[in-house]
C-alpha cells in the first residue's frame, strides 16, 4: 500500500543530526533512512550491517548489497546509490516522499525523473526534536556540567595569573594567550569525553566581534569573553555557555555593560515560558539595553551594541530551533534554549553572558550553575 507520508534521508550521522536523531546510529559514511508509515527502515552497506542491527533504534535494517543485486537484475547496470534507493522505494510501493532541505539536488532530480513525487520539509524535519524528553535533558545537562568544569579550570588559571606590563603570565612566568587557554579548555573537555571546535577566548578589541575565536596574548584590565559549546562524543548532545571576566580592574564602562547584560538575562528568565514569543522577548531585551544608553548600529563602519539573537535551541546541533530573536517563534515546554545577550563597543570591549534554560509550563529553569563574576 502506497504511503504519502514516507520520509527519506541519505546522509552520514556524524554530520547530519536529523538522521542521527532518527536512527541513534553513529556512522561516518552515508546510509539510507526511510520512514514508511510508523516503520523505521535503514539501508546500509555490509560493512555496517551487523552494527546497525545491534546499535540502531530502527525497526528493520536492510542490505544495500541485496538491493544493488536487484537493481542490476532490472537493468540498472551502474546501480549507483540513488538507483538502489529507487529500487528499494519501488519495492515498498512508496511514490511520495518528504525530504529535508539539505537533500541532494542530484538525488532529487533522479527520483523525480523516475516518477517519485518529492516534497521538501523545512526544519524542524522532526517536530519532536524541539521538545526534549527526560533522557535528552540528562544528556544535555551532562555535557553542560563537563563544559562548566573545563571553563572554571581556565578562569581559575587566569585568576591565579600574574600581571606584567599589562599582560597575563602564569605562575611559571609563561605568557598566557588565547591559544593556550583554548587548548586548556579543549583538552579538559576531551578528557571528559567531549569534543570542542571554535572555542572562543577573545580579549579586548577582539571581544567586540562576537564570533572572533581570539588570538595572541591576553591583557590585564580588559574583557575576556569565553564561549564554549562542545558535543558529548557518546550521546551527540551539545551544551553552550559564555562568561566574561577581567583580570585586574574593569573600567566603569565595562562594569555598566556587564550589569546591563546580566539584568537583560534576568529579564529573559522572568519572561521565558510555555507559549511565550521568542521575538517579543528579544525586543524586550533590545529595549532594555537601549533604555540604558547602549545603542545598536554602525559606527565607523563597525557594528556595535547588541546585534545578535538573544538565544537559540540546543540539542543534537549547537544551534537549532526554537530561537529567541527577531524571527517569530513560540517557546514550548521541553525546549532547551540559551539566554545570551551581549554588548560590544570597540575601544571599550565586549561582554556576553550565556546560560541554558529549560522551558516549563509556568516559566523556565536555569540549567547552568557556573558563577558569574566580572573581575577575577
Amino acid at each position: 500500500m502506497s504511503n504519502d507520508k514516507a520520509l527519506l534521508m541519505i546522509a552520514d550521522s556524524e554530520r547530519d543530526s536529523n538522521i542521527y536523531y532518527a536512527t541513534g546510529f553513529p556512522a561516518p559514511d552515508p546510509f539510507v533512512f526511510i520512514r514508511n508509515g510508523n516503520e523505521k527502515i535503514m539501508i546500509t552497506s555490509d560493512l555496517e550491517l551487523d552494527r546497525a542491527k545491534s546499535e540502531s533504534n530502527v525497526d528493520k535494517v536492510l542490505s544495500l548489497t541485496q538491493y544493488e543485486k536487484i537493481a542490476r537484475k532490472r537493468g540498472n547496470s551502474s546501480a549507483c546509490l540513488i538507483e538502489i534507493v529507487a529500487t528499494a522505494l519501488g519495492d515498498m510501493d512508496i511514490k511520495q516522499l518528504q525530504v529535508p532541505t539539505n537533500f541532494s539536488v542530484e538525488y532529487a532530480d533522479f527520483l523525480r525523473k523516475s516518477g517519485f513525487r518529492l516534497k521538501v520539509k523545512k526544519e524542524p524535519f522532526f517536530d519532536s526534536r524541539e521538545i526534549k524528553n527526560d533522557k535528552e535533558i540528562g544528556h544535555i545537562v551532562k555535557t553542560l556540567r563537563n563544559t562548566e568544569k573545563a571553563l572554571e579550570k581556565a578562569i581559575d588559571y587566569i585568576r591565579k595569573s600574574k600581571i606584567k606590563d599589562d599582560f597575563l603570565f602564569s605562575t611559571r612566568n609563561s605568557q598566557i594567550t588565547s591559544e593556550s587557554i583554548r587548548q586548556m579548555i579543549n583538552v579538559e573537555l576531551m578528557k571528559r569525553g567531549c569534543a570542542a571546535k571554535h572555542t572562543i577566548v577573545s580579549c579586548g578589541e577582539q571581544s567586540c566581534v562576537p564570533h572572533n575565536t581570539g588570538s595572541g596574548p591576553l591583557r590585564a584590565n580588559e574583557s575576556i569573553i569565553f564561549d564554549v559549546f562542545p558535543k558529548d562524543e557518546q550521546t551527540g548532545y551539545y551544551a553552550d555557555i559564555s562568561r566574561t571576566v577581567v583580570k585586574g580592574k574593569a573600567s566603569m564602562s565595562l562594569k555598566k555593560m556587564y550589569k546591563a547584560v546580566a539584568d537583560a538575562q534576568e529579564l529573559v528568565f522572568k519572561s521565558a515560558a510555555n507559549g511565550a514569543r521568542g521575538d517579543v522577548i528579544h525586543r524586550k531585551v533590545m529595549k532594555h539595553l537601549t533604555s540604558l544608553g547602549f545603542k545598536t548600529g554602525k559606527a565607523k563602519g563597525k557594528m556595535q551594541g547588541f546585534f545578535h539573537g538573544t538565544g537559540h535551541g540546543v540539542g543534537l546541533d549547537v544551534h537549532e530551533l526554537p530561537r529567541i530573536s527577531k524571527t517569530k517563534c513560540t517557546l514550548k515546554t521541553g525546549n532547551i534554549v540559551t539566554v545570551e545577550p551581549g554588548l560590544y563597543y570597540p575601544g571599550v570591549g565586549g561582554v556576553r553572558l550565556e546560560d541554558m534554560v529549560l522551558i516549563t509550563d509556568d516559566g523556565c529553569t536555569n540549567l547552568t550553575k557556573s558563577p558569574k563574576v566580572l573581575e577575577v
